[in-house]
């Protein structure tokens, strides 16, 4: 989320946390200059539509066009239309749009926002003639940059949006979600969760008759303890939240829900019972401006109590369900749903049981927990009945913006931010009272289930052995598009059959007291054994099984991708991975490529990498190697199931790549035959290619400081 500063005019994209570590221990960054992509922005937002709606739409725009590792650049006349908080949303989901960063201009707007937020007069004054001095303040009359091509948006034309159900650039616009879910429904229920064909009709059972004409035959369930889970029905929304950092930060949305909380409460509705809320602000300042404009109460009553303020179910940390409902969504198989005003709804993120996954703007998170499921047309159909017994329409509720403007201008005050923010790295007496070990290196615990020293510098040499092709390697998955850094290394909650659950409770861990896979990021064990682990995750070589497994070859057993992992490193058989599009999208986890290497992972072959994945594989020594000439695995033929060689590779290294970055791949099938096609290896600078002959650039950095 370091592209949020973007907004505010200062140049910041986020790198791995190898990249990181290294950097910390005097490592430079290397990069390629990248492209830039012009953004026009016209008009002004219309009544009704929010930031949130803008950033989806910029979303879907920029996944289009393909802006990997491009930086994109915010100008034009909408400029002048769009508050700070607005840009800053914009900024944050440069990873959600692919991007390396999307920045605006330092302009009047950037100045107001940081005397507001409690900065000296002088440090404004500094800013405001340092840009001016440097011809870098925009103003109206700013000339246009020339760019390597140029997209436009008028704001006018911002419609009220969700994304969903699995991707942010999926956007949906409010009108159409009800037709948009029910077609997801039919692929989502061809297959249930565990895989199996699912006997019933597509389609659903709501209160205005049959969704789509057509009948849903669910089993009987015993419920009888638990009415809310006795409503529930494919749709149901079971969580709502809001969350993350990028909206909650702003107040026009923050405003905006907590004004549609109170209008919703005075006519009498409330949240459905079966629907999981909570409100994480990405500031203390909301709290205090909720409490000024007096609307903490109303949202209070609805469910959305404050839970805290940091990553929360954006990135998995909804917390279990209710009993009841979770027993009811398994037993049923029913597609449960969640509305969350975060950044992220990739497959198997945000909860365990949630099958759909919708982002929307806070206030439309309230709309949905008052309607308590996703197939309704919130634009037609009531959110409830009021209590005079009449029904009540999102319109009804739906604050205008002069009065979020109103709100903001009496509730939202400057020195909230300087009171909230002048000791924010003092800490509380929780923090301040910690023991902390003496010395000036890591006192590791043997005995820890959360923190251990990891293997990665165990027996490493002074001299990195000669680079050498990869031979005989078997494939341990085969994926799709779009696989995300959630699919490769889960952050959610760990479930109590899978390797990583297994190995806690080996340990003394009582399946209460797991946490989950974000918590436990410093034990390598783990982490590996949740790597490829993830509930949604599909691999093609095991068609009928969702989630973490595949089949060890040539025998044919099928393995958790863990187990088949270890016993291949047992017979010292190499491995990789095979792909399509967008590998590696979402967040910027190391964890998704120190887990492949741990599970002995030696190259992802696939149609295009994600940056940050791109360079985090590079950093442990895992060669990205990408299909050319339009191949695909499908193209090709490929299935796992052959022995994959990878030739040219050490060649290549040896002479930095003097003849080109191609190299030939050889997958020799069960029957002999061999497929030979080529690929790119995407080591992109000569930094790079040294990172990877030392075998990443951990061991490049170790050995450079025990040679000075």
């Amino acid at each position: 989320h370091t592209t949020m500063v973007n907004g505010l005019g200062v140049l910041g994209w986020g790198v791995g946390g190898i990249e990181a570590e290294a950097a910390m221990l005097g490592q430079p960054v290397s990069m390629l200059i990248p492209q830039v992509i012009g953004f026009r922005l016209a008009g002004q937002l219309p009544e009704g539509a929010t930031a949130t709606d803008l950033v989806l739409t910029v979303t879907q725009m920029l996944r289009k066009r393909g802006v990997v590792g491009m930086f994109v650049e915010f100008f034009g006349p909408g400029l002048a239309n769009l508050a700070l908080a607005d840009r800053a949303t914009i900024g944050n989901m440069a990873p959600e749009y692919g991007a390396t960063c999307g920045i605006f201009p330092v302009d009047q707007v950037s100045l107001d926002y940081l005397a507001f937020t409690g900065r000296s007069p002088e440090a404004v004054a500094t800013v405001e003639a340092y840009m001016k001095e440097q011809g870098l303040f925009h103003t109206a009359d700013s000339p246009e940059a020339a760019y390597t091509d140029v997209l436009s948006l008028d704001l006018g034309t911002v419609e009220p949006s969700l994304a969903g159900p699995r991707r942010p650039q999926d956007r949906v616009r409010l009108s159409d979600v009800k037709p948009s879910f029910l077609k997801e429904l039919e692929a989502m229920t061809a297959t249930g969760r565990t895989g199996k064909a699912r006997p019933v009709a597509y389609g659903l059972q709501s209160a205005g008759g049959t969704a789509a004409g057509l009948a849903v035959a669910e089993p009987e369930v015993d419920v009888a303890a638990d009415p809310a889970a006795a409503a529930l029905q494919d749709g149901s929304v079971v969580i709502a939240a809001i969350t993350s950092c990028t909206n909650t930060s702003n107040p026009s949305v923050m405003v905006a829900a907590g004004l549609l909380a109170k209008k919703a409460v005075e006519k009498g509705l409330s949240t459905k019972p079966w629907v999981k809320t909570s409100l994480a602000p990405g500031s203390k300042v909301v709290t205090e401006y909720y409490r000024e404009a007096g609307l903490t109460p109303y949202l209070d009553q609805l469910g959305f109590n404050l839970v805290g303020y940091g990553c929360t179910t954006c990135i998995g940390n909804s917390g279990p369900l209710p009993p009841a409902i979770s027993k009811t969504i398994e037993e049923r198989d029913l597609v449960a749903v969640a509305v969350l005003s975060g950044n992220r709804n990739f497959e198997g993120r945000i909860n365990s049981d949630v099958r759909a996954n919708y982002l929307a703007s806070p206030p439309l998170v309230v709309a949905y927990a008052l309607a308590g499921r996703i197939d309704v047309d919130l634009q037609t159909e009531p959110l409830g009945t009021g209590k005079d017994g009449q029904p009540v329409y999102l319109r009804d509720v739906w604050p205008s913006r002069k009065e979020v403007a109103e709100t903001i201008l009496r509730a939202v005050r400057s020195d909230m931010f300087r009171d909230q923010y002048r000791d924010v790295f003092a800490g509380d007496e929780r923090w301040n009272g910690l023991d902390v070990p003496a010395g000036d290196t890591y006192a590791w615990d043997s005995g820890s289930t959360y923190v251990r020293q990891p293997p990665y510098f165990v027996d490493m040499p002074a001299e990195p052995a000669p680079v050498e092709d990869v031979r005989g390697a078997r494939v341990l998955g085969v994926f799709g598009d779009s696989i995300t850094t959630d699919h490769i290394s889960p952050a959610g909650s760990i479930k109590v059959a899978s390797p990583a659950g297994k190995y806690l409770i080996d340990h003394g861990v009582a399946p209460k007291d797991f946490n989950s896979y974000g918590a436990r990021r410093g034990n390598h064990e783990v982490m590996m054994r949740g790597t490829f682990a993830n509930i949604r995750i599909r691999n093609r070589m095991v068609p009928e099984i969702e989630g973490g497994f595949t089949v060890h070859l040539p025998d044919g057993e099928p393995l958790s991708i863990y187990d088949a992992a270890m016993r291949y490193k047992a017979e010292g058989v190499p491995t990789v991975v095979l792909a399509g599009k967008e590998y590696g999208t979402g967040s910027s986890r190391d964890w998704a490529a120190k887990g492949p290497l741990l599970q002995g992972i030696r190259a992802a072959i696939a149609e295009s990498f994600e940056r940050i994945h791109r360079s985090n594989l590079v950093g442990m020594g895992i060669v990205p190697l990408e299909f050319t000439g339009g191949d695909t695995v499908s193209s090709l033929g490929l299935t796992g199931h052959e022995v994959i060689d990878v030739e040219g590779l050490a060649a290549g290294i040896e002479s930095g790549f003097r003849n080109g970055r191609e190299v030939t791949v050889r997958a020799r099938k069960e029957d002999g035959a061999v497929t030979t096609f080529k690929a790119r290896v995407r080591l992109d600078t000569p930094q790079e290619v040294q990172y990877y002959r030392h075998g990443g650039i951990l061991h490049y950095v170790l050995r450079q400081l025990l040679r000075s």
